[in-house]
């Protein structure tokens, strides 16, 4: 069981430098090169349908790409899906659950040595 959680801890290590990365690469990138970063953004947001809305400009949103609030929600998400895979034979997800008393708890509360 050790081995596991070590296991996720070096998963999370990989992912942390992996997002380091891409944010750093990726704020280079719009500095050198701001139109193009832009219009990558553009076809992305185009794709998802975020560019589609009236109300939301691109200039409220490129901005944000790259910074330390993405840097922060990207690891979050990631660390995240990281923890709600199953492995045969790792570690359960550590989903929340709810006592019968109404007190929140995770999986992860009840784990025995």
């Amino acid at each position: 069981m050790g081995l596991t959680r070590l296991g996720l801890w070096l998963k999370r290590l990989c992912i942390l430098l992996q997002v380091a990365v891409e944010v750093a690469v990726g704020k280079v990138l719009m500095t050198l090169f701001p139109e193009r970063v832009k219009q990558n953004i553009l076809a992305m947001g185009q794709q998802t349908g975020m560019a589609r809305n009236p109300q939301f400009t691109h200039d409220n949103w490129i901005p944000t790409f790259f910074g330390i609030q993405y840097f922060w929600f990207i690891l979050k998400v990631r660390w995240q899906r990281l923890e709600d895979m199953a492995e045969y034979g790792g570690l359960a997800p550590n989903c929340p659950v709810v006592h019968l008393s109404g007190q929140k708890s995770n999986i992860w509360d009840f784990m025995q040595g």
